[in-house]
């Protein structure tokens, strides 16, 4: 793992501009985790006019423009309504305890999911980084929506950097030395460990998917074999060792 980012002191070097929503409310938890989205609006200026719709009812704390321009849309201190319902670790309200990232994107709608653009990630991960050392997040709970929403989510999908983010220690690395091997006997046994883990698998399948999709980008099948269950045992093992935060 690379040295850890060190984000710059100064908020206002990470954060261009504000366009407030009305939409947040008070927080009833700490903040613990950080959730990433797309999206899936073009052009930006449609993003920020839903989000900052009182009838539309969504928002986040940031939005992050293709061209690297960070937009605080709630402050931290608040609850925005970015997740829906949701579900992560134990925790059934995710709005209230984390910090939503939406980047603009085309997302998967209409065939035009692509890379997420250089200069958006380049201004994520220091803002990303105060916000992790801030509220002391564990890297597990740096998360996409699609993790804690399986069943209705996709985003921030296959493409999005989860390993350049690991680089600096913002979120967990993918598994490479899988030589414990797969325990899991069947489909049922790899889905209560998932459970364990912290998804939701009310629909199986779904959890599966958000699995590879976080875990395994290049082959998404909604399917189990020995290589996901290596990987989930090998998740498990770090984090129940202490490994993982």
């Amino acid at each position: 793992m690379a040295t850890p980012f060190e984000p710059k002191k100064d908020d206002a070097e990470l954060v261009h501009r504000e366009q407030l929503s009305p939409n947040f409310d008070e927080r009833s938890m700490p903040i613990t985790m950080a959730v990433m989205h797309y999206t899936e609006m073009k052009p930006v200026e449609n993003a920020l006019n839903r989000l900052t719709d009182a009838d539309a009812k969504v928002s986040a704390h940031y939005l992050i423009t293709e061209k690297g321009e960070v937009i605080r849309l709630v402050p931290e201190e608040k609850r925005a309504w970015h997740a829906g319902a949701s579900y992560w670790r134990g925790v059934k309200d995710v709005n209230s305890a984390s910090i939503g990232i939406e980047l603009d994107h085309p997302g998967h709608r209409g065939g035009g999911y692509r890379e997420f653009a250089s200069a958006q990630i380049d201004a994520l991960i220091p803002l990303l980084a105060r916000i992790v050392k801030q509220y002391d997040i564990p890297r597990a709970n740096v998360v996409g929506h699609s993790d804690v929403a399986p069943m209705r989510k996709v985003d921030p999908g296959e493409l999005f950097p989860w390993p350049r983010l690991a680089e600096y220690g913002l979120c967990l690395p993918i598994p490479e030395k899988l030589e414990k091997g797969d325990p899991f006997h069947n489909e049922g046994a790899f889905i209560l460990a998932l459970e364990r883990y912290g998804y939701d698998i009310t629909e199986g399948r779904k959890a599966i998917e958000a699995f590879e999709r976080r875990w395994r980008p290049e082959l998404i099948e909604g399917k189990v074999d020995a290589q996901l269950g290596a990987i989930l045992w090998h998740l498990l093992l770090e984090r129940d060792r202490g490994a993982s935060r």
